[in-house]
């Protein structure tokens, strides 16, 4: 079990601290607002690990995989990447503000998070390999205590990640100057503008 545990902490980190619409969305958020906007979109996007991480336990992302479901998921994901990538451009070209003067960042923080991870389509393929790769680990077919464990591993690990990121990001918005800040904003808008681009390449 503890194999299966550790497994699963490892998974969940490098799940939670890939470069991504989430974390594009907590450094555009948490550069005007400070921690606390940030680590809402990092809880937000919890709801969205946990479902994904049941579908792929329980074999569910074979029937999500069908073009009916990942479609309009994906359509609906491409759109909400190219807003916040929209958000994201508008937010380098204005001067920065102190976060004090911004506590509009905290609001919707967390719906955003849910929002990116709740239709991040490649959530799919993740947890469809991931759910294979726990079979291989425990060499079987995984027994409900076994799952319950790896459930309980990643989510941990995601746990973890959502201060970890917050608090990086927050020290970056004390510790830069205010030309950073612009170029940051308009990088994470690239980036959100890219990957709604490969999103709606998948179709």
């Amino acid at each position: 079990m503890l194999a299966v545990f550790f497994a699963a902490l490892s998974f969940g980190f490098v799940f939670c601290l890939s470069p991504g619409a989430v974390l594009a969305e907590t450094l555009r958020r948490g550069l005007k607002g400070g921690f606390r906007p940030a680590l809402l979109v990092q809880f937000g996007s919890l709801i969205g690990d946990a479902l994904w991480a049941l579908i792929g336990l329980t074999g569910l992302a074979l029937l999500l995989s069908h073009d009916s479901l990942r479609v309009p998921l994906t359509l609906a994901c491409a759109a909400y990447l190219a807003w916040l990538g929209i958000q994201s451009l508008g937010d380098a070209w204005r001067p920065a503000v102190a976060a004090e003067d911004v506590p509009e960042q905290a609001r919707g923080a967390f719906l955003s998070g849910a929002a990116l991870s709740l239709s991040n389509p490649k959530n799919l393929v993740y947890w469809g390999a991931l759910g294979s790769a726990l079979a291989g680990i425990v060499d079987g077919v995984p027994t409900q205590s076994q799952a319950l464990v790896f459930f309980a591993g990643f989510m941990l690990a995601s746990l973890l990640s959502c201060f970890l990121c917050a608090g990086l990001v927050d020290w970056l918005r004390r510790s830069a100057s205010p030309r950073w800040h612009r170029v940051s904003h308009g990088l994470c808008g690239v980036v959100l503008m890219v990957l709604a681009g490969l999103a709606l390449r998948g179709i």
